[in-house]
């Protein structure tokens, strides 16, 4: 089976790809030629991964998931959010919005958050979401090489690692991607 993943975040493609069975061949938007930014316009995390999926099957023909993610902050409110990416400006800048998010904690005490990821399936007629939620904290400084976005400052309960230091396969077992994704591939193997 052919599946497009609205991503061209080739982070998000490789963890997804390691959480594949092999009988679903994995295709970007790079490889269907789709070039554009698909427009995250929804004020939700689950409106935008039912966005992008629908975006490919309406203009591509091809069946395709898509993810959202955003972390919750507990004593921001929930933010950044759905806002996650952008947090900082525009630019989707990885240690700007980690800057920020540092920057709004300082004196805060609760430091709990969680990584929240909804995975949209436009799947012929059918339309399904998967959710995925980690629970952990923010930590004052950045730690570790790996991963990406607020890896290096979320640190999972039960963890005295970031997501930054552990493997990809320990992150992709507890991580909230891993989670929604395992959802994926269950109801896929149906």
């Amino acid at each position: 089976m052919k599946l497009v993943f609205a991503t061209h975040n080739q982070n998000k493609l490789k963890e997804v790809k390691a959480l594949m069975p092999l009988h679903i061949e994995l295709l970007s938007l790079t490889d269907i030629n789709c070039h554009e930014d698909i427009p995250e316009t929804e004020l939700t995390i689950e409106g935008n991964a039912k966005l992008k999926a629908e975006y490919v099957r309406n203009n591509y023909g091809l069946n395709c998931f898509a993810d959202d993610t955003g972390l919750e902050v507990t004593a921001l409110d929930g933010a950044p959010g759905v806002f996650s990416a952008r947090y900082a400006g525009p630019e989707n800048n990885a240690e700007a919005n980690m800057a920020k998010l540092l920057q709004n904690l300082e004196g805060k005490e609760d430091r709990s958050a969680q990584f929240k990821t909804v995975v949209a399936l436009s799947l012929n007629t059918t339309e399904e979401s998967f959710t995925g939620i980690c629970k952990g904290e923010i930590i004052e400084q950045a730690r570790g090489e790996k991963g990406f976005g607020y890896d290096p400052i979320f640190q999972p309960i039960g963890y005295n690692e970031t997501f930054a230091e552990i493997s990809s396969e320990e992150k992709g077992e507890i991580s909230h991607r891993g989670i929604a994704i395992r959802g994926l591939v269950e109801f896929l193997s149906e």
